[in-house]
């Protein structure tokens, strides 16, 4: 325990400290100099002071009302030590923040035992801003073991998902990463942007029910195989009903969303504008610029140029206009990321409804 005296007066500071040096574990620090003591303390925390009243420069009101305005420095314990018995004087103190007082001359029995019981009462303190500390440590670890997991979690059941469609693993990180630039460039925050990014690889969860013969089937689809096609829409926004968590419920909004379209022709609710929910606008930009730019059975892929112009062409119809726009601004990175794909054949027209 650090404890500080401060007394303008020579004999009564060495008298202060003998007695207080006694207790044990303690580490005593005098000052007469009323100023380098308030400068000392305000560097670092002591766990008791006593300081006088009367004193040149700074008078101990003022020391107690300086320290008192310090976050460090709520809870400690100051003793003001004084020969004044006016009323007011301690009025003044106690509103200033001092803990305690002592008469001048001070006793050395009374004094032990008021600094024994601060004293405690400081160890108190300090042992349970420990255990607080140790508890948010704590709290802090299982959150990031519990992120860590939802983060695992996730990228495998997008693996699994893997096996079912014919995209890859590569198309589902490129989507949840363009997804990302696109939610940072529109502001909305780096935890809002990296939750839509842990959320994205669910986005087509429902097409573990779609049979094979739909999902890898190389040429067109019929209506009828179209209108099943997209009931993974309905499929994966029941698999991500009720969520406990957030990122399960951004999971299952972008699940529900993805195919709507801005000019409200889109599936399964045929929602417009800013009806739609952000998740799911966003989501529509990266997936469908990552589905032209990849083979799949019914086509070959686009270049990333025809891609990008597809995009922007359909800005104000399909797709929210200002993810097109942050789309575009983050398109530096978004080469980036894609790197070199393989040569693209000549462009075909997107089959929207897969």
């Amino acid at each position: 325990m650090r404890l500080m005296i401060v007394e303008d007066n020579r004999t009564n500071l060495l008298v202060l400290k003998g007695i207080v040096q006694k207790f044990p574990d303690c580490e005593v620090e005098a000052y007469l100099d009323p100023l380098e003591a308030i400068a000392k303390a305000e560097a670092e925390v002591y766990d008791l002071i006593l300081v006088d009243y009367l004193m040149p420069e700074l008078d101990g009101r003022t020391f107690i009302a300086r320290l008192r305005a310090r976050e460090e420095y709520k809870q400690v314990p100051i003793v003001m030590i004084t020969a004044d018995g006016n009323r007011q004087t301690r009025i003044d103190s106690i509103a200033a923040g001092a803990t305690d007082f002592l008469n001048k001359p001070v006793d050395p029995v009374e004094l032990r035992a008021r600094l024994g019981n601060l004293l405690l009462m400081r160890r108190q303190q300090r042992s349970l801003e420990n255990r607080a500390e140790l508890l948010a440590d704590e709290v802090a670890r299982a959150t990031r073991d519990l992120a860590a997991t939802q983060e695992e979690m996730i990228w495998r059941l997008s693996r699994a998902l893997e096996y079912r469609d014919s995209e890859t693993g590569e198309h589902t990180r490129r989507v949840a990463t363009v997804s990302r630039m696109i939610a940072e460039e529109l502001g909305l925050g780096k935890k809002a942007a990296h939750t839509i990014y842990l959320a994205t690889p669910l986005h087509d969860i429902g097409k573990v029910a779609i049979p094979d013969a739909i999902l890898s089937k190389p040429g067109r689809l019929t209506a009828d195989e179209i209108t099943e096609m997209r009931t993974h829409v309905a499929i994966g926004e029941n698999i991500l009903s009720d969520g406990a968590t957030e990122l399960v419920r951004k999971a299952n909004t972008i699940a529900a969303t993805h195919h709507e379209r801005w000019d409200g022709t889109g599936y399964p609710r045929g929602l417009k504008g800013e009806a739609i929910p952000i998740e799911g606008r966003i989501t529509a930009v990266a997936d469908v610029f990552d589905a032209l730019c990849s083979a799949r059975p019914y086509k070959h892929a686009w270049s990333m140029a025809e891609a990008r112009a597809e995009i922007q062409r359909n800005a104000g119809s399909q797709f929210d206009p200002a993810c097109v726009a942050a789309f575009e601004m983050r398109w530096p990175d978004i080469v980036a990321l894609y790197g070199e794909l393989p040569a693209a054949a000549a462009a075909q027209p997107y089959a929207i409804s897969a």
